[in-house]
């Protein structure tokens, strides 16, 4: 396999990820979160979103440098360094305004649909810039 194609199946790696949460997360929309048991597994979903594109965006950034692409490099690394740390964030976020809800804190569960309008936009801003770069290293 050629570089170019080495970096292109990282990129495609890397879609795979955020394209998995694009299309589950919506489905979120639909229900409650004021009921314990989805907003868990609202919590699991980008807990696993966030896990898995630090790992797809750090094995991505080591294949853009060894390909020899810096700026995909820097590209990827911002994508890893934001899944890591936003992820963190957002974690601790989604955790205290659960403890709110248990609390009765009757804003806590806006407070938990605004994070995950917020998860889903961060991830579709992403997306769409990997997707923008597509051109740019597939070989086409």
């Amino acid at each position: 396999m050629t570089p170019d194609g080495i970096a292109f199946a990282s990129i495609v790696i890397l879609l795979f990820c955020m394209g998995y949460f694009l299309l589950a997360s919506p489905a979120f929309l639909f229900v409650k979160l004021d009921i314990p048991q989805v907003a868990q597994l609202l919590r699991g979903l980008f807990k696993a979103y966030f896990l898995m594109v630090s790992i797809a965006g750090a094995i991505g950034t080591v294949v853009f440098a060894l390909t020899g692409k810096p700026a995909f490099v820097i590209g990827a690394g911002l994508i890893t360094a934001f899944a890591f740390w936003a992820g963190r964030w957002f974690l601790r976020q989604w955790d205290a305004q659960i403890g709110a809800r248990d609390a009765g804190d009757a804003q806590a569960v806006r407070r938990l649909r605004q994070l995950h309008l917020g998860g889903m936009l961060g991830n579709a801003v992403q997306l769409v810039a990997v997707v923008a770069s597509i051109p740019y290293v597939a070989p086409i």
